[in-house]
């Protein structure tokens, strides 16, 4: 579901934004302009085609814990911007008055085309790599991405575009933007918190919390809880490893992840099952987190939260 409102949100902006210029352009007669218009959006459509392919080659490089600092980084940095464009979209409430004065300073310039091409391959071209940060980001934290909700994602912001400049009809858009901006804020939240995992999985964050024990064949690890569990070393085991593990299980909060099923799969309410993993993606939500993915996720969702509403009354 987070990559429906995530591509719903980017394709409704890029919609907008193609639709404001098209309109100015059309209602002062410029034809040429228009015309230009549509060849910096094909060409930016083009472009963020070939940055995904990039994008997953380049990402598919990497190994080991080298693979999960760079998703770590990834998820962080996408996060990041979330955040940035959530904000960004409750304080500039009036896109339309700022994209017509610098198409209105392109059409001064003697490159009238060139600077309306700019423009719109730009703006396009902004949303199509967010997009595929973003949906890196999901695919990375839910384990997997579903390819129709993405596309029922565009549709609905194209359909929503289409209504707007073409049908003519009044949308409520500050409404869409309202309900998917407070959803997104736990979106970029479970991403930011994802991100901090993947780096504690790397050892770049050392684990907080709980208490862990080593003595000659074996590693005691407690719970803040209480809750204990003895792990054994043996002849096969990686001591460094087999410790490791000790620390990380020491440093969960709790964990209310049902086990697995004897085939291997995950119960429904398993933050890998189906409902368990719906969850993960739209809020964050983590069966068995650490006490610094907790401590992240509550920040970032206050704090967001806290900026998002202060700048909506603004």
């Amino acid at each position: 579901m987070a990559e429906l409102i995530i591509v719903f949100r980017e394709v409704l902006e890029a919609t907008l934004i193609v639709g404001i210029l098209y309109t100015y352009l059309d209602k002062i007669g410029q034809n040429d302009a228009l015309t230009r218009l549509w060849q910096g959006v094909m060409v930016a459509l083009a472009a963020s085609l070939i940055g995904s392919l990039l994008f997953q080659k380049f990402a598919g490089g990497f190994d080991g814990d080298a693979s999960k600092i760079f998703e770590g980084i990834v998820m962080i940095v996408a996060a990041g911007i979330l955040g940035t464009m959530i904000i960004w979209m409750a304080k500039n409430s009036n896109i339309a008055g700022e994209l017509e004065e610098k198409a209105a300073d392109a059409i001064k310039n003697d490159d009238l085309g060139y600077g309306i091409f700019a423009l719109a391959f730009i703006s396009v071209f902004r949303e199509g790599i967010e997009t595929i940060l973003f949906l890196y980001a999901v695919t990375m934290q839910k384990g997997g991405l579903s390819v129709p909700l993405s596309f029922v994602g565009a549709g609905l912001g194209i359909g929503v575009g289409y209504m707007i400049f073409i049908q003519g009809k009044k949308v409520p858009l500050k409404t869409f933007f309202n309900v998917s901006s407070f959803v997104l804020i736990f979106v970029a939240a479970g991403m930011l918190t994802y991100g901090v995992h993947e780096l504690e999985s790397a050892k770049v964050i050392p684990y907080y919390g709980g208490q862990v024990n080593v003595e000659e064949d074996q590693v005691i690890a407690t719970r803040v809880s209480g809750n204990s569990k003895i792990f054994i070393f043996n002849e096969s085991s990686d001591k460094k490893k087999t410790i490791n593990s000790a620390k990380k299980w020491a440093s969960r909060v709790w964990d209310i992840n049902p086990p697995k099923h004897a085939d291997g799969t995950y119960p429904v309410l398993h933050d890998k099952g189906a409902i368990g993993g719906l969850f993960k993606g739209l809020f964050g939500y983590n069966g068995d987190p650490s006490w610094i993915e907790l401590a992240v996720w509550l920040c970032a969702v206050f704090s967001m939260n806290f900026i998002w509403k202060r700048v909506s009354r603004a």
